[in-house]
């Protein structure tokens, strides 16, 4: 009788959608990709969201006409500008803190990490250790403030000639509460020595730090929540040319996984079409697949374990308690973590285009 009745009800189907009808009972119960790797999504411009123990991502494109004698923006570009605190893209460029040079001139950090990303376009680094450098073009600077430290983030007009692109990404990676308090310290990581992994001439993958099939590289500082691998931190600059696939094996540990579409027109993640300038979250005990049929598509993809710890954040300083912020606070007020010692604020290096790293045992370091 019940097996009558089941003919009865197909029966009633009319005959031009009983394949369709078959076809969604069948496909109700099998999992879909798309809906189980994305667990987030959120559209991105100029400050990114980020996922513990990232604390901080940002893209800076700047457009920087040709320097000055100072290796900075003539004042007839200054005009409707919101000086000393310009953040809006006005003619292509933002001036951020910056007086005549862009960038960002002596200010503290406590209680984490800062990685530097430099596309295009140079960084000048001075700090309250004595340590300066100037870096670009691929490079990267990692920085543990760690206890505490001062520094300038500079971007010089090198170029009197050409206009001056500056692109960079600079990310905010947060210490245990064991590190918070470690020495500060920074390395520079050249361009020529970052992998750059290329498959089938369509993918390429600039591997910061972390692992990409099978290739490792972690050239961290020495108290970073990165130098353990069992932390699993991954920071991958990806591009993809018209009819790549990248792929990516699912995480050992449970981790926080983000993937920031920045460039190109759209990309399937796992089967789910995605249109340009989002961030996704990725559930990353599975795959991820990502595909593009456009050339020059890239995005950013940052993975790590979450430390797990309380997180208190004053400005540019990073602590456990409330407690901490006000120590921090206090001591940066009696110490200012070593003064600074430079003849300008916003320190720049001269008009030369070379790089260097001076650390603060006076050892000084150029790329190889």
């Amino acid at each position: 009788m019940k097996r009558r009745n089941l003919l009865y009800l197909i029966a009633l189907i009319p005959t031009s959608s009983f394949a369709n009808s078959i076809s969604k009972f069948f496909n109700f119960f099998r999992p879909r990709e798309d809906s189980k790797v994305i667990t987030k999504r959120t559209p991105i411009d100029f400050q990114w969201p980020t996922q513990e123990p990232f604390l901080f991502c940002v893209h800076h494109y700047d457009d920087y006409p040709r320097g000055n004698k100072n290796l900075g923006v003539d004042s007839k570009n200054f005009i409707g500008r919101n000086m000393g605190q310009d953040f809006t893209p006005k003619d292509g460029f933002r001036m951020y803190h910056g007086s005549e040079v862009p960038g960002f001139p002596v200010h503290p950090h406590r209680g984490f990490e800062t990685i530097t990303i430099v596309r295009k376009g140079y960084v000048d680094h001075a700090d309250s250790l004595g340590a300066s450098g100037r870096y670009g073009e691929g490079d990267v600077q990692w920085m543990t403030a760690g206890a505490g430290v001062q520094h300038s983030e500079m971007f010089p007009l090198l170029h009197q000639d050409k206009p001056n692109t500056c692109e960079l990404f600079q990310l905010w990676l947060n210490l245990p509460q064991s590190k918070k308090m470690v020495d500060p310290d920074f390395k520079m990581i050249w361009a020529n020595h970052i992998p750059k992994i290329s498959k089938d001439s369509k993918i390429e993958v600039t591997l910061i730090c972390g692992e990409y099939e099978g290739q490792h590289f972690n050239h961290s500082p020495v108290n970073s929540w990165a130098k353990d691998p069992a932390n699993e931190v991954n920071i991958l600059l990806v591009k993809i040319q018209k009819n790549g696939v990248f792929k990516y094996r699912p995480s050992k540990n449970s981790t926080h996984r983000t993937l920031y579409f920045f460039e190109g027109n759209e990309i399937k993640v796992n089967g789910e079409l995605i249109s340009s300038k989002q961030a996704l979250y990725l559930d990353s005990k599975s795959e991820v697949v990502v595909s593009s049929d456009f050339d020059g598509t890239e995005f950013l993809f940052l993975e790590a374990k979450p430390i797990g710890e309380p997180i208190v954040q004053h400005g540019p300083f990073v602590m456990s308690s409330r407690q901490e912020i006000f120590q921090t606070i206090q001591d940066y007020q009696r110490t200012e973590f070593g003064g600074w010692k430079w003849p300008r604020q916003d320190m720049v290096h001269g008009s030369k285009v070379e790089k260097f790293a001076k650390y603060p045992d006076g050892k000084v370091e150029k790329p190889s």
